[in-house]
């Protein structure tokens, strides 16, 4: 029974996989690529609209470090020699900075990467 029951498993798995490709190859595939031209979207290639996407997000990233750095200077022209504000101050700065160099390596990071992977990959 157990014999029986792996080998109708491994049958039903071939079928799984390999009727798609019968069936593929008698018609023509539509993958909805006209339609996708008609709606106006871009027609470029992924690999640069990716870059994009990464680009933008450590962009907002980038200015989000730069106000924490900023909130952090007017909480100190502020504190008016308190001490305890000062010390929120200069921690929020020094967060600041380290979140800004933490972004703009990623960013190199990145920018390096996906240069590369786009020159390797693409036609010459």
């Amino acid at each position: 029974m157990k014999k029986g029951m792996k080998i109708g498993m491994i049958l039903g798995l071939l079928a799984l996989i390999l009727l798609p490709e019968l069936v593929a190859a008698q018609t023509t595939l539509d993958v909805g690529l006209s339609y996708v031209t008609s709606t106006g979207l871009p027609t470029g290639d992924i690999r640069t609209t990716i870059a994009t996407i990464i680009n933008v997000a450590m962009g907002l990233l980038g200015v989000v470090a730069v106000v924490i750095i900023l909130v952090g200077g007017f909480k100190w022209m502020t504190a008016m020699g308190n001490e305890e504000n000062v010390k929120t101050a200069k921690k929020l700065i020094f967060q600041g900075v380290i979140g800004l160099v933490i972004i703009l390596s990623a960013y190199a990071i990145a920018n390096f990467v996906l240069t590369n992977i786009i020159n390797a990959t693409s036609q010459q």
